[in-house]
């Protein structure tokens, strides 16, 4: 189920134009990244993808919808989205209640629904917290519970804003290896985010926004190759990417593993001499 977006320009109401003819195609199964600073319509963009907000011009379409033509409830079969703020999606009184409302409204049986319930408490690490209301957990868990929401109604695309934000070492592992799970699963993920040293880690595919416009679209290491764009765009590199340019190390390393692979490379052939 592919997401195409085609020339597509939005307004808001107050004159701000956050999207200025956004195109770009996200291949099923797969894993993207939209990165920019505030403001840049990475959220307004994302919002296309249910239909919380339509196209004032150009179109989106998801698989062979197009989302003008939909309701956010039908398009809810096809795109889960979580919300940067946990508190714009919780409501119900305990975390399973929260996490069956979903697919008891995309019209599957009981058993559908406690079986996802149980497989997404597993996965998020909720099931000690289960019977408890999501407004007495701390914020990092109900970004979990949030996410755990969604993932619980099994779509085939997830849509993540800012997941990592509030969360702590251990949070942040999680949710790599839940990303990690969904693109084994053939689902396409795609997240909004600030957090350089994660979708570095966890996305192929990166999407750079500045202005409601598309800067760069390419793979990960690619992208982040480009300095001059990513000051454009007001993005610092991921760490490791700013460590191995001050060691004056070649390329460009999005994880541990690699970063101690271009080390112990260069160390071997004298090119730390120097450092």
């Amino acid at each position: 189920m592919r997401v195409v977006v085609t020339d597509v320009v939005f307004r808001y109401p107050s004159g701000v134009q956050a999207l200025a003819g956004v195109s770009l195609e996200i291949a099923a199964g797969e894993a993207v990244a939209i990165i920019g600073e505030n403001g840049a319509g990475k959220t307004t963009l994302a919002r296309h993808l249910n239909g919380l907000l339509r196209p004032q011009q150009g179109r989106v379409l998801i698989g062979d919808w197009d989302t003008r033509e939909h309701t956010v409830a039908q398009l809810a079969h096809r795109v889960g989205y979580v919300f940067q703020n946990p508190d714009d999606q919780l409501f119900e009184r305990t975390v399973r209640r929260e996490l069956a409302f979903g697919p008891r409204n995309l019209g599957r049986s009981e058993a559908e629904i406690q079986a996802a319930v149980a497989r997404t408490l597993a996965k998020l690490g909720l099931d000690a917290l289960a019977e408890s209301h999501p407004y007495d957990l701390s914020l990092a868990q109900r970004r979990l519970v949030a996410m755990a929401a969604v993932l619980a109604m099994e779509t085939p695309i997830v849509v993540l804003d800012e997941p990592t934000t509030g969360q702590d070492a251990a949070g942040t592992a999680l949710l790599g290896r839940v990303i990690a799970d969904l693109r084994a699963e053939g689902r396409t993920v795609i997240v909004i985010s600030h957090d350089m040293d994660f979708v570095a880690e966890h996305f192929p595919r990166l999407i750079v926004m500045a202005d409601g416009r598309i800067l760069a679209d390419g793979p990960t290491e690619a992208v982040l190759a480009q300095t001059g764009l990513l000051a454009q765009a007001q993005i610092d590199p991921p760490q490791l990417v700013r460590l191995a340019a001050a060691l004056g190390l070649p390329g460009i390393p999005t994880t541990v593993d690699a970063f101690l692979a271009l080390w112990a490379r260069a160390r071997a052939t004298g090119g730390l001499d120097r450092v």
